[in-house]
């Protein structure tokens, strides 16, 4: 059986949230994993983790097109565009960067940063 890099976890965590599959999210992180979403909030352990993944304030899952995928010991970062809707102010889209910080083989941490950008 291959090995599961860093970058297949990676990999399936965005798969995991192109879907809203919570599963198959939850199951990359530590049980204390935190997300810094910078400018906005930080969420700690899997349960408020799983809060997020469907967050009310946005309907369907995201789109997200990753660019390009970085790795560095325990650190792999990504950064790409993606499309959502919000619930109060509709489509929009965005560019992203995360970087993902692992711990015995899971994501311990994601420090994400979003930047709005102009509808196409």
């Amino acid at each position: 059986m291959p090995r599961t890099t860093q970058r297949d976890l990676v990999a399936e965590y965005f798969a995991g949230f192109r879907t809203s599959d919570h599963e198959r999210i939850l199951a990359t992180l530590t049980d204390d994993v935190e997300w810094v979403i910078h400018g906005h909030r930080t969420t700690r352990g899997r349960a408020e983790f799983d809060g997020e993944i469907e967050n009310p304030a946005f309907t369907g899952s995201p789109r997200l097109d990753v660019e390009r995928v970085i790795e560095d010991g325990p650190v792999v970062a990504v950064t790409g565009e993606g499309r959502g809707v919000s619930v109060a102010h509709g489509p929009f889209r965005f560019a992203f960067n995360d970087l993902f910080t692992f711990r015995d083989g899971l994501i311990a941490r994601v420090d994400s940063y979003v930047v709005p950008l102009p509808r196409a």
